[in-house]
């Protein structure tokens, strides 16, 4: 059987961005376009579709639409991903979180649920689980199905478990699950309080009030103006000094939102909400 080539024109892209956003309400007018053409495609080789067919699918078939919106949505995650920021956020967050009487969080593209997973360990070895809550949110519903059972494969649990222990936290990643086989259940208690849902950060609006939201490795696939309209979502659902977290390869370069913002760990682009 011959290989499909699959190649889509930059104007192909916007038609097609202009025909989802139609049918569907859903905006990828401002995903980086050469991410967003890279995965059309991928799911155009993979399905053995053409141009054409791919949008007659994606209007005719709403059950489609959905395979095709996670796909598209990255879900590249692991527990305690990039340990120096979970071992700054443990050392100069954390303290601060712990004299509020109420702690709410928000892990905002959480994907399969492992940072969601890995500030819930973070709050139960300082002891704040119990006052705490956190919220888990993605367009994939695929990924949210799989962090709500918080159950992972033992491979991965060997790798998360080195990302622990670089963290510098002082007991072990396997305290926290069950081990089942070939697989590993997080613990109940840590799903307590864990509530994962839907939301889209292109349109929904805020969310909530929360002392610290993470949304780490997200905002790399969106064009500027994309993440100037998320990071007012942002600001808007913190609380007052409530904190911002990204990714290691993301900064706030908004000159609106420059100055909204406390640098706490610049290498680790932790913020800090300034009250005005």
């Amino acid at each position: 059987m011959n290989t499909l080539h699959a190649f889509l024109t930059t104007a192909e892209l916007e038609e097609l961005t202009d025909l989802i956003k139609k049918v569907h309400g859903f905006d990828f007018s401002s995903y980086t376009k050469a991410s967003l053409k890279r995965r059309v495609q991928r799911i155009m080789q993979l399905k053995r579709l053409q141009f054409y067919d791919l949008k007659h699918i994606l209007v005719n078939n709403p059950e489609f639409f959905q395979e095709f919106l996670d796909e598209i949505t990255v879900n590249v995650t692991e527990m305690f991903r990039d340990p120096p920021f979970y071992k700054a956020l443990n050392s100069q967050v954390i303290p601060y979180l712990s004299t509020y009487q109420h702690i709410k969080m928000w892990s905002a593209g959480c994907s399969s649920g492992e940072e969601a997973y890995s500030l819930a360990i973070l709050l139960q070895e300082a002891g704040l689980k119990k006052k705490s809550f956190i919220y888990g949110t993605d367009v994939n519903t695929v990924m949210l199905k799989e962090a709500r059972k918080g159950i992972y494969n033992l491979r991965k649990i060997k790798s998360y478990a080195e990302n622990y222990q670089l963290s510098g936290l002082k007991g072990s990643i396997t305290d926290h699950f069950t081990i089942m086989y070939d697989a590993a259940t997080i613990h109940s208690e840590l799903k307590q309080n864990t509530l994962f849902s839907v939301h889209n950060l292109i349109s929904d609006t805020i969310f909530n009030e929360f002392q610290l939201i993470s949304c780490r490795n997200v905002f790399i696939y969106f064009e500027s103006s994309l993440q100037e309209k998320i990071l007012e979502l942002f600001y808007n659902s913190l609380s007052p000094l409530g904190f911002l977290c990204m990714g290691s390869k993301e900064t706030i370069r908004s000159d609106k939102f420059k100055n909204k913002f406390k640098v706490i760990n610049s290498k680790e682009n932790i913020y800090q909400k300034i009250v005005t």
